[in-house]
């Protein structure tokens, strides 16, 4: 894999990282006591998250394969989180071998696993990058590298963006990633909404994240995550919840437990 030497990291394991709790929610391994206790915590609180976790990897899954069989061959994962069954490039590369991946995330052991596990794919890589700074992320000689900018690029950022919890910050940072991608590309966007829990509910949730390595967490309304795809061509069926775009089989919604929602969708950058 070509990437840079890298960093010796210090990793805390007495604060909950989001990766490992949602490793933890799919079924992983790789999580601390503290990831567990964490997750248990938002369990009590959001009886779906599990299923929330669940259906957001289904989603990922059915828009990478969308979009690999409509001719794009370069993705860029934003907040890739801890490797599971049928990541990115293994599903893009499933469609089109010659498809190229950039993974970015900022937790130590995310990039151990993923380092690992891209070893011998050399037409996959892993950077560390914030979020956060989108600009650090996009002028990266990695991606730079890795990336051709002059041609369509799919722009990953599922279950991400409610960790930046100002709102202007996070149409910044989607404007901010979007700004480079050439007509033909696309922006796949998920983001956890409040669903049908009080607000007193969403506080106490919202509480657990605080004391996590993404220092908070916030629902947002569905007009406010359709807000990111403004100036995008939204493919159907629109920004809707994720068991509901292009659903492969009949994916029930959560199993009668009740809490908050996750939607998203596909947006295609138009031409001039």
């Amino acid at each position: 894999m070509h990437e840079e030497q890298a960093p010796a990291w210090v990793v805390d394991p007495g604060t909950p990282s989001v990766a490992r709790m949602y490793d933890y929610y799919l079924g992983g391994k790789d999580n601390f006591a503290s990831d567990r206790e964490a997750a248990e915590k938002i369990i009590s609180i959001l009886p779906n998250a599990r299923d929330v976790a669940r259906t957001n990897r289904a989603f990922l899954m059915r828009a990478v394969r969308h979009l690999a069989r409509a001719g794009i061959r370069q993705f860029l994962d934003i907040g890739t989180g801890l490797p599971t069954q049928e990541n990115v490039h293994q599903v893009a590369q499933a469609e089109a071998p010659e498809s190229r991946v950039v993974y970015v995330d900022n937790d130590p052991i995310v990039l151990a696993h993923a380092r690992a596990l891209l070893a011998d794919n050399p037409r996959s890589i892993v950077i560390d990058g914030d979020l956060r700074k989108p600009e650090s992320v996009l002028g990266h000689p990695g991606v730079r590298a890795h990336l051709d900018f002059t041609k369509p690029i799919a722009l990953i950022m599922l279950a991400v963006l409610h960790f930046v919890t100002d709102d202007a910050e996070a149409a910044r940072v989607v404007g901010a990633f979007r700004e480079p991608l050439v007509p033909g590309g696309y922006v796949v966007v998920s983001h956890i909404t409040q669903g049908d829990l009080d607000e007193d509910t969403v506080r106490r949730g919202r509480d657990v994240y605080t004391a996590t390595t993404a220092g908070g967490i916030v629902p947002r309304t569905a007009d406010q995550v359709r807000g990111l795809f403004d100036g995008l061509d939204v493919l159907e069926p629109g920004v809707v919840p994720l068991h509901l775009w292009r659903p492969e089989t009949v994916e029930p919604a959560w199993n009668g437990r009740p809490g908050g929602d996750i939607i998203g969708g596909v947006g295609l950058v138009p031409g001039p």
